[in-house]
């Protein structure tokens, strides 16, 4: 495992990233002073940002439906947690923007080869609610599941 974003795991048969750039800010309010120059102070944190990019090659690594669960977190307009593959725990982020560039298509459309970014915002919380609603989604994930599950065998 190379990191998991709630309950999605990035690993290399999944969504293997190449790269993993953070950004924090500082947040720092000057004030004026005559004849001299202005002092700072600090305000505290700023905005935290971690970007994820790779390079997916579904015959080889995780297919496109790996994207669209990680568009389907994005669209649910949660906070999950963010944890490294060591055990790091970074906090609580949302996904703040996706994209994917498709190329070396064959010939039915499908990409040989799929460019991804993925920029994830720190929002923090306490840690009693990150697990308590980590509860909350595994349970929301599990119910999804079994419908779905049930959905395919009426189906068949």
């Amino acid at each position: 495992m190379m990191m998991s974003l709630g309950l999605f795991v990035f690993k290399l048969n999944t969504l293997p990233y190449q790269t993993l750039a953070r950004q924090t800010n500082y947040s720092w309010g000057d004030n004026p002073r005559f004849g001299q120059r202005p002092v700072s102070q600090f305000l505290g944190l700023g905005k935290e940002t971690i970007t994820l990019s790779g390079q997916l090659l579904p015959e080889v690594t995780g297919g496109v439906s790996y994207l669209q669960t990680l568009q389907g977190m994005a669209d649910s307009g949660r906070a999950w947690p963010l944890i490294e593959g060591n055990g790091t725990i970074y906090g609580m982020y949302i996904i703040e923007s996706m994209n994917n560039t498709n190329t070396e298509l064959n010939s039915i459309g499908q990409a040989r080869s799929i460019s991804f970014g993925l920029v994830l915002r720190r929002v923090d919380e306490s840690q009693a609610a990150m697990f308590g609603d980590l509860l909350t989604q595994a349970e929301g994930l599990y119910n999804k599941a079994s419908s779905a599950i049930s959905n395919f065998v009426a189906g068949v």
